[in-house]
């Protein structure tokens, strides 16, 4: 029986350049979606599945990240003393449980799987979700529980991916399965960032994962792929073949908020979905479409 997935490792250690001058002092995962930061978002989403677990990979300039889930004491109070009963608890509900916060560095930006790797005493030998905030998921159940839920059933790896143009392909770690059945396909290969020419199909990682923890031996050797950089993809490609690996085709909402464009149409979007801004949202986008 597959063990279940509890803990969950979040890199955070970007300097987000994209979004300078904004990113000059604040993490990018602070960056708001409406009125919540990116990095909660994900937090929320690993909740909804069941993860309370959290492996924060950070650098510097970054402790933003650990006061925003800690308490804020004389905000509480100030709060409570006003009487303000709503805004009390979406504070505290932000707030990870005692204990279950581990914040650790990546002192160099050696790539998305050396981050990875700076988790590996806080994961141990389980499995566990792997989730970049800068992609926005948004489904029910949550697309980290999707996975979770996925491995359950195959006892393998699961990550979640998508159909992008083929000209985008040199972007993302691209997926060839085979053999997909109701949205779920064995994994036949892996690869980071090939050329359009080269890809082996136009499935791409979207930023979820649930990996077994043989992934760590493979990144203990710290070899370099595309850009240089220790590659996440590599390792889980050298995991093919040797345990269950499965692509989930993941048919949620995603943005992609490592981009301009992308967090703003995450913001548009999110603020359409709720039921307090979305009236107001669609007359100022009226309004701005009238010029």
């Amino acid at each position: 029986m597959a063990q279940r997935v509890r803990k969950a490792v979040l890199p955070v250690a970007g300097l987000g350049t994209r979004f300078l001058p904004a990113t000059k002092a604040m993490p990018k995962e602070m960056l708001t979606v409406v009125d919540r930061p990116l990095i909660q978002y994900a937090v929320e989403e690993c909740l909804q599945a069941g993860i309370d677990e959290f492996v924060f990979v950070s650098g510097r300039n970054k402790v933003a990240l650990e006061d925003h889930f800690d308490h804020a004491y004389e905000l509480e109070m100030t709060l409570e003393q006003r009487k303000k009963a709503p805004e009390l608890a979406e504070t505290q509900g932000a707030t990870i449980k005692p204990g279950n916060a581990i914040f650790t560095r990546q002192q160099k930006p050696l790539g998305l799987g050396h981050a990875v790797w700076c988790a590996r005493h806080w994961i141990g030998r389980e499995p566990f979700a792997v989730l970049l905030p800068d992609e926005l998921t948004l489904d029910t159940p949550s697309c980290i529980g999707q996975l979770a839920q996925a491995h359950e059933k195959t006892g393998g790896s699961v990550v979640a991916v998508m159909d992008v143009p083929r000209e985008q392909t040199k972007s993302y770690g691209i997926a060839a399965v085979k053999a997909e059945k109701n949205g779920l396909a064995e994994i036949t290969g892996m690869v980071e960032k090939p050329r359009p020419e080269e890809a082996p199909s136009t499935l791409a990682l979207i930023g979820r994962y649930v990996l077994l923890p043989e992934v760590f031996d493979h990144l203990d050797r710290h070899e370099t792929g595309a850009g240089g950089e220790i590659q996440l993809t590599d390792a889980m490609a050298k995991m093919i073949g040797h345990s269950p690996f499965h692509a989930l085709r993941y048919t949620g909402r995603r943005y992609d908020c490592g981009t301009r464009l992308g967090f703003l149409e995450a913001n548009v979007a999110i603020s359409l979905r709720r039921t307090d801004t979305k009236a107001e949202s669609l007359a100022l986008i009226e309004r701005l479409m009238k010029g």
